[in-house]
């Protein structure tokens, strides 16, 4: 049973890492369609006359971004507990063999 639940955290983590470099390549990929450098200008142009800037929703990042880290802290807090009941178990059947030997 452990093995089969150290194999399902592996899994779990490289899912995560691989929803991470996702959202990465995701929010990059804008800047890497730009291959053309700007012209240079000939003339002065006011700051009123330029189109407003491109701007990028921020909420679908954030809200992956606090997917992503809640739910590897979740995984996490999840194998220790798993881990903790298993040094539990190992403690209490090590103080049973110790009574039974008269140790204790």
């Amino acid at each position: 049973m452990l093995r089969s639940m150290s194999s399902c955290l592996t899994f779990v983590r490289r899912v995560l890492v691989v929803a991470a470099a996702l959202l990465i390549l995701a929010g990059s990929a804008p800047a890497l369609a730009q291959s053309q450098p700007p012209q240079p200008q000939d003339e002065f142009k006011p700051v009123g006359n330029n189109p407003a800037p491109e701007q990028i929703p921020a909420a679908p990042l954030l809200i992956g971004a606090y997917i992503v880290v809640l739910g590897g802290l979740f995984f996490y807090v999840l194998s220790l507990s798993r881990r903790l009941g298993a040094v539990q178990q190992d403690v209490q059947r090590l103080e049973g063999e110790l009574k039974r030997r008269g140790r204790g």
